[in-house]
């Protein structure tokens, strides 16, 4: 075992040290992620996959890529191209290790065979409501269908002929023969095989019959010698399903079964803000409320590589959740405060207003020009400096100004002073409006002995301000993203409605926006600090067009407050 490699304890971690210590599986682990490829992977399939990942790391063992392509509906190549990108992203590495169900389609179908031969399963003519009004309730025991007692020879070839494409969608089932009156509703007489004439992505036309995922996913685990399948509790009445299929795959098809594989189930992330069901993130995709799956705003993997959003985050931000066993609902703060605390000592910093407000220093030498030194990333001297120009005339946020002030503002207002970040400190001595009475532009002096690391003023001087001279800025665009929900739990407000909860500035673009000319050198995918802003990702996706697009990150603080509820 890997000390090297080791995840921090949880229960499944000790769970499988147990199992290594007792010589389970000859003290093999082998975990595996089966997506399966009708959507773009989301920041909780991240959870699970880096958890399988690691667990195998931790132990020297194997892991598995592989993909649950049993429905040929929904399942499309660029699902499974995206899929792949992301997890490579994310620094999972499977090795030789790509599989996909579809790739032991015929050796499934062998032992839905040897089921049926061996008694353990039928062909069932009733259609779906009549199943389920058939499995029965909680509290009542199911009834048997009328075609539970077929013989073996007329299954069989029922089966055969359903491979075959004989009959339409939905004519017939295959159904395991367990128990109609078991406790567990997963064991009464579970559906194993449908009809589904659809072309496959991977296999075309060559079936017209797909296993049920509670067929397919224990069997291919066994076939795999997949010794931990984990998955998330709502699978926990699923196990004992799982465990009879691998039980008599064990029995029936001991040459191609490699272990009898154990199924454990974990807390699926629930994050604040956030939709993290994959069928209502393909509605916002369908619907037009986002620009696709990888909209920066969306919780997809993609989405937030697209936003600037590290892999080192992310794993960061999976080992804090931590792993449990029952549901709960994580602030999206704890996944910001994770972002920051990643960028902070990587993201070199730049001056950048995003809201303009023009200041003339009506005292500064018309034709005089100061180079100021700043430092790209605070607390390492290694990332060097940089000289930033300043002159006469500079722009200022807006918020950076009131002209009534409340106590304790220390921003620039009438009559006060504030410091320009590595400059010098300026004084509001006049305030110019439009015709409308909006402020267009402030007119200050500066004070020369208030030279930033040479001030000989003796004044203390509180507030700091950054700025970009208007003489050398360079036009930039940026995306201001924000949550794209309102409601903390949009989830809770059901399939019809959830879209209700969306929040109309989740998206603000801003164009021409002032930033100091170092930042013409920011490379494509490079992310920067906007001093006092927030972190932002230069979009890889426009870095060719004629002027900079800017992706925000994050901002440098929450501000959760601004948000309101529906109807507050």
């Amino acid at each position: 075992m890997s000390n090297e490699a080791e995840t921090p304890s949880n229960f499944i971690y000790n769970m499988i040290l147990e199992d290594v210590e007792r010589g389970e599986n000859d003290g093999r682990v082998h975990t595996r992620f089966p997506p399966e490829p009708n959507g773009y992977l989301h920041i909780g399939h991240a959870k699970a996959a880096l958890l399988n990942y690691n667990l195998a790391l931790a132990f020297d063992g194997k892991f598995n890529l592989r993909f649950d392509d049993t429905n040929p509906v929904a399942e499309e190549e660029e699902f499974v191209d995206s899929i792949i990108a992301d997890l490579s992203w994310l620094g999972v590495d499977w090795e030789d290790r790509l599989f996909f169900s579809s790739d032991s389609f015929d050796t499934k179908y062998e032992f839905a065979r040897r089921l049926i031969e061996a008694g353990r399963a039928y062909v069932c003519d009733l259609g779906p409501e009549e199943i389920r009004e058939y499995r029965g309730t909680l509290t009542e025991p199911g009834r048997e269908s009328p075609y539970r007692d077929r013989s073996v020879e007329e299954n069989l070839d029922l089966f055969e002929r359903m491979r075959e494409g004989e009959f339409p969608d939905g004519a017939r089932v295959l159904r395991a023969r367990i128990d109609m009156a078991s406790g567990n509703l997963n064991m009464r007489d579970p559906v194993l095989y449908r009809i589904l004439h659809a072309t496959h992505h991977r296999t075309g036309d060559a079936w017209c019959i797909y296993p049920m995922y509670d067929f397919d996913h224990p069997f291919t685990d066994a076939l795999e010698g997949i010794t931990h399948s984990l998955c998330s509790i709502e699978y926990s009445d699923h196990r004992p399903l799982y465990d009879w299929i691998v039980d008599n795959a064990v029995e029936l098809m001991p040459d191609a079964t490699r272990c009898r594989s154990r199924q454990t189930e974990f807390a699926r992330l629930n994050m604040t803000h956030m939709v993290l069901s994959k069928r209502k993130l393909r509605r916002l995709v369908t619907d037009g409320h986002v620009e696709g799956w990888d909209d920066p705003r969306m919780p997809t993997i993609s989405g937030m590589r697209r936003r600037g959003i590290t892999p080192e985050a992310i794993a960061d931000f999976q080992e804090r959740v931590g792993v449990a066993r029952s549901d709960s609902l994580v602030d999206l703060t704890m996944f910001k405060f994770c972002i920051r605390n990643d960028l902070e000592d990587k993201a070199e910093r730049r001056m950048v207003v995003l809201d303009p407000l023009k200041v003339s220093i009506t005292n500064w030498p018309e034709d005089r020009e100061e180079r100021v030194t700043l430092e790209n990333i605070p607390r390492d001297e290694s990332a060097g400096t940089r000289q930033v120009p300043f002159g006469g005339e500079i722009f200022i946020e807006r918020e950076d100004f009131m002209e009534d002030p409340p106590k304790k503002f220390h921003r620039l207002s009438p009559g006060e002073e504030i410091r320009l970040k590595g400059a010098y400190a300026i004084k509001c001595e006049e305030v110019i409006k439009d015709a409308e009475g909006s402020v267009v532009e402030l007119r200050c002096t500066y004070d020369p002995a208030t030279q930033s690391g040479n001030d000989t003023s003796g004044r203390k001087i509180r507030g700091v301000a950054h700025w970009v001279s208007a003489r050398h800025a360079v036009a930039i665009d940026v995306r201001l993203y924000d949550t794209l929900f309102l409601e903390e739990s949009p989830e809770d407000e059901g399939d019809g409605d959830f879209t209700a909860s969306i929040n109309p500035d989740s998206l603000e673009l801003l164009s021409g926006v002032p930033a100091e000319p170092a930042i013409a050198d920011t490379g494509a995918g490079d992310r920067l600090q906007f001093m006092r802003k927030g972190y932002f990702y230069l979009d890889p996706e426009d870095a060719p067009g004629n002027r900079l697009t800017f992706n925000r990150i994050v901002p440098l603080k929450d501000t959760w407050a601004k948000i309101k509820k529906k109807g507050k």
